[in-house]
């Protein structure tokens, strides 16, 4: 069944508590990840004698949390795309670009003045080494997102550019993705390429189809199964409304999934699940099905969680901020001879000042820019789009999916 009906673009910008809380988790885990990192390579022993799940799950998910947010923002940019043009094969194509752009460009692009100041300056942490190819072949990997396969080939970078390999993969997949929905005009044939990226992925992360440990964890197949997974969940809830109970169940499946690869990492190591790269396939899918259930039910979350989800909506502006706070706090425990009580505070420090610097950034600097840009280039508020089902009644072409 294919529909001709298309829907003008609403006004609004609902939150989806469910998609920030996600957001939220992944910086949380991000962050933990990279505080833990820098303890160990300052030899700090502070995880002796706590149950290797426990540590497992508090401080080394942040690759889980990258794949997290790859999910997320596969589901957001398809919902996005589908509210604003009302299908997929009417998405403009410009359009699109100069929305990536004024959302992404702007806070990269004050990063990467930053640390080519910094690295000048021969700031410790930041200085990029010729091994690697100086500071002229990092900012040509930032700019053509490229920072993981350099990394890959050549090592890493230092800690603030280093994260940017997860925009690599991301703005590489969204460079095609306008192309790909003008090129395949049925929903139905725009699923086959992305089905592909799904089944591809566990093989780019599997020890046996890729023996380069940073590119298992850095690839671009590696990453895209999880936005492609968020590109399918998209089209999927736009085309059906499902039943209370049938989205109660997917809620339950997905949170029990995220449970699972969060909480048991270790067990799913040791059955193989880590080695041959489905445990990231798992997470995904488990993220997905939350979202799924969240899109339609418009969950909201206890205002106890209230951190979290703000967290999530600035975690573009933390994500790329972080390191800073990382670096910082931690020379400051270092120059206290690393006491080992002040381990916890420093981990709550670190994610209470980035969350703040992030919120910061967002509110004085990368937001306004962005709203700016888009007014400059004609968009205003009524074409903002929602992921959000308006009164109007949605029909797209996506609905040609299962028949």
């Amino acid at each position: 069944m294919t529909s001709t009906e298309f829907t003008r673009p609403t006004p609004s910008w609902p939150r989806l508590d469910g998609v920030d809380l996600l957001r939220g988790l992944a910086i949380f885990f991000v962050l933990m990840n990279h505080v833990n990192m820098r303890l160990l390579s300052a030899k700090v022993p502070y995880t002796r004698g706590l149950p290797p799940q426990l540590v497992s799950s508090l401080v080394w998910n942040g690759q889980f949390g990258v794949q997290i947010f790859f999910a997320v923002s596969g589901f957001l940019i398809t919902s996005t795309t589908l509210r604003r043009w009302g299908s997929l094969s009417r998405v403009n194509v410009r359009e699109f670009y100069q929305l990536r752009f004024a959302r992404i460009a702007p806070l990269l692009l004050g990063l990467l003045v930053i640390l080519s100041i910094l690295h000048l300056a021969h700031i410790k942490d930041f200085v990029v080494n010729q091994k690697v190819g100086g500071l002229g072949r990092a900012l040509l990997a930032a700019f053509t997102f490229h920072i993981n396969l350099l990394e890959a080939r050549r090592g890493y970078l230092p800690a603030g550019w280093d994260i940017m390999w997860s925009l690599s993969v991301e703005e590489m997949f969204y460079l095609f993705f306008p192309l790909a929905c003008f090129l395949f005009r049925r929903g139905r044939f725009l699923v086959i390429p992305l089905l592909m990226f799904v089944v591809l992925g566990p093989f780019a992360r599997s020890r046996a189809f890729n023996p380069n440990p940073v590119w298992r964890e850095y690839s671009y197949l590696g990453g895209m199964d999880a936005i492609a997974l968020g590109c399918l969940t998209a089209l999927f809830v736009a085309r059906r409304h499902l039943t209370p109970k049938f989205l109660w169940a997917l809620g339950i499946l997905g949170t029990a999934l995220l449970v699972f690869s969060l909480g048991f990492s270790i067990r799913a190591y040791t059955w193989g699940l880590g080695r041959n790269g489905l445990n990231m396939t798992i997470l995904a899918a488990g993220a997905c099905m939350v979202i799924a259930a969240v899109a339609q039910t418009q969950w909201q979350a206890p205002r106890i969680l209230t951190p979290f989800l703000q967290m999530g909506r600035r975690s573009y502006e933390v994500y790329l901020t972080h390191i800073f706070v990382v670096l910082g706090f931690f020379s400051l425990f270092v120059a206290a001879n690393k006491p080992m009580k002040a381990v916890p505070v420093l981990f709550v420090i670190v994610i209470l000042i980035a969350g703040l610097l992030g919120e910061l950034v967002a509110r004085v600097y990368s937001e306004p820019i962005n709203r700016w840009l888009r007014v400059r280039w004609g968009d205003g508020p009524r074409r903002l789009g929602s992921v959000i089902e308006s009164a109007e009644p949605i029909t797209q072409e996506v609905s040609t999916i299962s028949n």
